[in-house]
């Protein structure tokens, strides 16, 4: 889940509270190009207040309609489509013969659990939303190990919320304040790392969480998963190495460090000969890390890494030449 849909519930609560009703709708599947992805949420008040958004407006407008007209007052759970042909695709604002699925939830404000949603989701925690479809009453469940994945049967809907990437950061230092504050704004769950006295005494970046442990064993805590990101920004080859060691041979998704073109080689050959890393896993590493765009401020920096991340998350493939934010005249070492 987003910040936007984070937004939507918290506004659900609200309502809640002012005894209205409110439906909630969750994008099932959708068919073609689709203006939000599966999981996205809309809510509507029962005066036709709408928060959030699945389309381009088409769709809200009409259930603002529906509500107002009393079409919408269920009594449990129900599907509902639009833009099946090219005629509504249009109308609706959704790509000539695309479709998209909306379940419809009449929320109550005990058994649906908006307020102990959100209340887990402010302590920063993961949560999957078990929805019986025939009753409309709600589990809140730790999630389950695997991609966090929007299931609909004949009696369910699960949705996963709460930061569902997450970005390890060894060291905490000044740039480390810059990344780690991007990368909540981006719904990142995020750990630092630093076992050093220095840095770590008086270092806070609110949301964050900061680990005195070594970098190894940390890493073999976070227990990485293709939904992990790892960068090691300490320029100390003590530390760094330590965590990419273990980093490398996981399924994180990214994994850099920071540091010029040259100490990057050095780095490999280190990691090959002392710690048995093959150059498959060597060659998962993105250092200089982040994209060249000319960083050269620990903010530009972070931003670049982000960036880099992002494309990452996301299967965009970039030219080799477009990597190395650490590696130019703005890398200290």
């Amino acid at each position: 889940m987003d910040n936007l849909d984070l937004t939507v519930l918290r506004q659900v609560a609200a309502w809640l509270a002012q005894d209205r009703r409110v439906v909630l709708g969750t994008i099932t599947r959708t068919w073609g190009s689709a203006p939000r992805p599966v999981g996205s949420v809309v809510a509507v008040c029962d005066d036709g207040q709408i928060a959030g958004s699945v389309s381009g407006g088409c769709i809200e407008d009409d259930l603002i309609a529906k509500v107002r007209e009393g079409a919408l007052n269920l009594q449990q759970p129900q599907l509902l489509r639009y833009g099946v042909g090219a005629e509504e695709a249009t109308r609706f604002g959704l790509p000539c013969g695309g479709t998209l699925e909306l379940l419809l939830e009449p929320l109550n404000p005990l058994s649906s659990q908006i307020e102990p949603l959100l209340a887990r989701l402010a302590l920063g925690e993961r949560v999957q939303r078990v929805l019986d479809r025939r009753s409309g009453e709600v589990q809140l469940l730790a999630p389950q190990a695997g991609a966090d994945i929007l299931v609909l049967t004949e009696a369910q809907l699960i949705t996963h919320h709460g930061p569902q990437w997450r970005l390890l950061i060894i060291g905490a230092g000044q740039m480390t304040q810059y990344l780690a504050s991007m990368a909540l704004g981006l719904d990142y769950q995020v750990l630092i790392c630093d076992p050093r006295e220095e840095y770590a005494q008086g270092f806070d970046v609110p949301g964050a969480r900061l680990t005195r442990e070594m970098p190894d064993d940390t890493v073999t805590a976070f227990a990485p998963d293709g939904h992990s990101a790892i960068v090691a920004l300490t320029h100390d080859p003590k530390l760094d190495d330590l965590a990419l060691m273990e980093a490398l041979a996981s399924p994180a998704f990214y994994v850099g460090a920071i540091g010029s073109r040259v100490n990057q080689a050095k780095r490999k050959a280190r990691l090959q000969e002392h710690f048995g890393l093959s150059e498959e896993q060597l060659a998962r590493l993105h250092g200089p890390v982040g994209l060249n765009i000319g960083a050269r401020t620990p903010p530009e920096i972070a931003l670049a890494i982000l960036a880099h991340m992002t494309a990452e998350r996301y299967g965009v493939k970039l030219r080799s030449s477009a990597s190395g934010a650490s590696g130019g005249s703005g890398c200290v070492v």
